[in-house]
């Protein structure tokens, strides 16, 4: 089918416009399948919006304000087909912890303040995609996000046990706060207060199973809303203590300013560059699954740009900071949303509903948002994911729990920072550490490759050793301790071979360090070769002069007999008088003493 709109393919128009890029896939049948994906979107983001707010510390129409010119902007100059931006829970919770200290949730400083945090890492966002940093992504571990999401799901429960029970729990208490005067006033529970959050809690459960084409969250908070009204009808709001959200003002989003004054922005820009990683991350694990699933290729610095564009807007039509939203995206494909522009019919249904819907928010009750909220928190907590984690490494588990741990006992902002932080000297262990294993030539005729599993002898001259890691300055240390283990076993193999392909570069240490073995074998009247080394780790040695010094004829290429060459260099009196034969060029066995 021909698409709606003619090509336009100048360059500087396609990169000022990315969603040129896919303008052919705009045919008639798509755009109606992505309305239809769209405003069920619309649909969900209603009491998404509110519940998002709440957890932000900010007024609840700011939940729906993040869901409108935000997620047009990512929709339009991101690169994937299905991600759905806007407010999320993991984005919400952080916004929360971090600013409370600083000014009073739902404030006009605080929500100034949360301006100006999305203004600032939309900057971080576009700048990082501006200069290609995409890839910066890859050193944030899945493992960091699930234990910082499980953290949060738990502070997410906490901030909601004052509305879910009725306690005076004070604003920004933490969670061992709250815990501790949830126990100590127990008996002080509102139960009408707890039968509206239970009720509510229990229809969502429900719904979501027996009605799963309806939305459950809407069902549920209507029910917990009807219920609400009856017993305040019945025994009046003075004795139920059952309050109301309140009602959402009409219209478009406001426009708005963040604060850039030196001091807001010192006060504002950690916070701003840990919650732009979390975004980011948070957005390109969602793009990411998706495009596994409809086989699209995605460019990462391309949605690094969309989601910096989409938060710098924000700030100026009243959006908080916003990110990928996991259970929208994957509602928008499951719906049949075939491009960007679902993610822009829903930010339009949502104004469209707002304007009828608005008056009846009035009505909520706040222990049915609770309800709805300990659902959610709940949802983040990736049971099978944990499990898995916890049964796969020693080292991701530790990830995982240390970055729980921080999540409940640090700033958030923090948190993040120990997950990544620990995560980068998990793996710089493990690269500084190559496995050295000892092998032996293929028992296979006609093959020259080396493996350990031939149960054959050592050769009494010959070492042969494989290093699967690069040889750089952090594992140089462990590889010369190695080599000089092996050299206190087995002292009389003085010639060394090293099977390098898993080598994928070799920096100036790592070649000083081969350089200095070659001669403290040649010293001994031993020798270092090299076998099957990657074309760049071959470069980096010769313009580093390191492949000069070895000898060009100390390199073995992969397919070459390495054996042949070095064989007829070892100790000819050892070899006459061996009796183990292991390599098919050895001379023959002279007779005397077995070795």
């Amino acid at each position: 089918m021909r698409p709606l709109f003619q090509p336009l393919n100048h360059p500087l128009a396609r990169r000022l416009l990315p969603f040129l890029a896919w303008r052919q896939r705009l045919t008639r049948e798509n755009l109606k399948a992505d309305l239809g994906a769209g405003l069920t979107g619309a649909l969900i983001l209603v009491p998404q919006g509110v519940a998002f707010a709440t957890i932000a510390g900010m007024p609840p129409q700011y939940g729906m304000y993040a869901a409108m010119v935000p997620v047009i902007i990512a929709a339009l100059w991101g690169s994937s087909w299905h991600l759905v931006s806007g407010p999320t829970t993991a984005i919400s919770i952080v916004v929360f912890a971090t600013l409370s200290p600083l000014a009073e949730p739902g404030s006009e400083r605080f929500v100034q303040l949360a301006l100006t945090l999305a203004f600032l890492m939309g900057l971080i966002n576009l700048a990082l995609g501006l200069m290609r940093l995409g890839a910066l992504m890859n050193f944030v571990s899945h493992t960091v996000i699930v234990g910082f999401t499980t953290g949060a799901a738990v502070l997410i429960a906490a901030s909601q046990l004052k509305n879910f029970f009725g306690l005076p729990i004070p604003r920004g208490a933490n969670l061992f706060e709250a815990l501790e005067i949830l126990v100590a006033q127990a008996a002080s529970i509102n139960p009408w207060v707890t039968a509206v959050a239970v009720f509510t809690l229990v229809i969502s459960v429900v719904a979501r199973k027996r009605l799963p084409r309806v939305p459950h969250m809407i069902t549920a908070m209507v029910a917990g809303s009807l219920l609400a009204a009856l017993l305040n009808w019945i025994f009046g709001v003075e004795r139920t203590g059952i309050d109301s959200i309140g009602a959402l003002p009409r219209g478009l989003p406001p426009l708005s300013a963040p604060d850039l004054s030196i001091q807001t922005v010192r006060e504002v820009l950690p916070i701003a560059i840990a919650v732009a990683v979390l975004s980011l991350t948070e957005a390109m694990s969602i793009a990411r699954a998706l495009a596994a699933r409809t086989e699209q290729r995605l460019d990462a610095n391309q949605e690094f740009i969309g989601q910096g564009l989409s938060n710098i807007a924000g700030a100026f039509f009243s959006g908080y900071p916003s990110s990928g939203s996991f259970n929208r995206s994957g509602l928008n494909l499951a719906s049949g949303g075939r491009t960007p522009m679902a993610a822009v019919f829903s930010a339009i249904g949502l104004l469209l509903i707002l304007q009828f819907v608005a008056p009846l928010v009035a009505f909520l009750p706040l222990p049915a948002m609770a309800g709805v909220l300990f659902l959610v928190a709940w949802g983040l907590i990736d049971v099978h994911e944990i499990r898995e984690i916890l049964r796969s490494q020693r080292a991701e588990a530790t990830v995982l729990v240390t970055t729980f741990a921080a999540t409940l006992l640090m700033p958030l902002e923090f948190a993040i920072y120990v997950g990544v932080l620990l995560s980068l000297l998990l793996y710089l262990n493990r690269t500084s550490r190559p496995q050295i294993e000892d092998v032996k030539r293929s028992t296979e005729p006609g093959h020259y490759h080396f493996t350990n599993d031939t149960d054959l002898p050592d050769c009494p001259q010959l070492k042969i050793l494989r290093v699967n890691g690069s040889l750089f300055f952090g594992a140089v240390d462990h590889v010369q301790q190695t080599l000089h283990e092996v050299d206190e076993r087995e002292p009389l193999q003085k010639h060394l071979l090293l099977v390098c392909p898993g080598v994928n570069f070799v920096d100036l240490s790592g070649g000083r360090m081969l350089a200095q073995e070659a001669r403290r074998r040649r010293t001994m009247d031993g020798d270092l070769y090299v076998f099957n080394l990657k074309a760049q780790g071959r470069e980096e040695l010769r313009q580093s002069g390191v492949e000069a010094e070895l000898g060009v004829d100390h390199f073995f290429p992969m397919g070459s007999d390495p054996l042949g060459a070095i064989v007829p260099r070892l100790d000819p009196t050892i070899c006459a008088g061996c009796t183990r034969r292991i390599f098919h060029c050895c001379p023959p066995r002279r007779e005397g003493p077995a070795m």
